[in-house]
């Protein structure tokens, strides 16, 4: 009868053992894959989570283009365009007033001293005239003085800003001149910190650029 027990007790548990066994075998993979999967989510370096990763198309806000856009093209030009009607009508008047046809090209250049001289196809006498009348007109000379500093400054803000409206390319020289708080970025502003960064350039590099010192005004009524 003992015998009988003991061998009875020894299947049980065997029995046990195997029912164990069984379950271990079956359960492994699945907890395995689950384990797997979680790792997986937990180092997989593009995962949505990752912010190193940015969707194209997606983003912040590109500063530079933010900066760009506050520009007040339109004032600066209505302002350069100012002064660039005075000086046409100034010019005009002075064809009228010693008869000399209308139609008649004249360029007015600003000296490196900021005298102006006078060029046309028109009597020596005349033009020479023409040429002191104007630089006796302050009105006229404070004119040519803003034109010859803001056109070119003007020039490069318009086309610079065309090209990364155009293309979506960024200009550092444009970026540097533009402030971030846009009550220091009116025209004058713009043009001074133009007029210091080309200086800066010029003392690096050793050229000098006469385009301000030697501006000229062309008119020419038939255009």
């Amino acid at each position: 009868m003992s015998s009988l027990l003991t061998s009875l007790i020894r299947a049980g548990t065997q029995f046990q053992q195997a029912l164990e066994k069984r379950s271990t075998r079956t359960d492994t993979p699945a907890d395995t894959r689950q384990a797997t999967a979680d790792a997986a989510v937990e180092t997989d370096p593009a995962s949505a989570g990752d912010d190193r990763f940015t969707p194209t198309g997606a983003g912040a806000p590109d500063p530079f283009r933010q900066k760009v856009q506050r520009l007040a093209l339109a004032d600066y030009k209505q302002t350069l365009g100012k002064d660039v009607a005075f000086v046409r009508d100034t010019l005009r008047h002075k064809l009228a007033e010693y008869n000399v046809h209308p139609a008649t090209a004249l360029s007015v250049t600003r000296q490196a001293g900021g005298e102006l001289a006078v060029e046309g196809k028109l009597p020596d006498s005349t033009r020479r005239q023409i040429e002191t009348d104007l630089n006796h007109n302050q009105g006229f000379r404070e004119a040519i003085t803003r034109l010859s500093a803001s056109e070119p400054t003007l020039h490069f803000v318009d086309t610079a800003v065309k090209l990364s409206q155009a293309y979506g390319v960024g200009n550092t020289l444009l970026e540097t001149l533009v402030s971030e708080d846009q009550q220091f970025n009116g025209l004058q502003d713009l043009v001074h910190r133009y007029q210091t960064l080309r200086r800066n350039v010029e003392s690096t590099t050793g050229s000098a650029s006469d385009t301000a010192s030697r501006y000229a005004f062309s008119l020419n009524v038939r255009a």
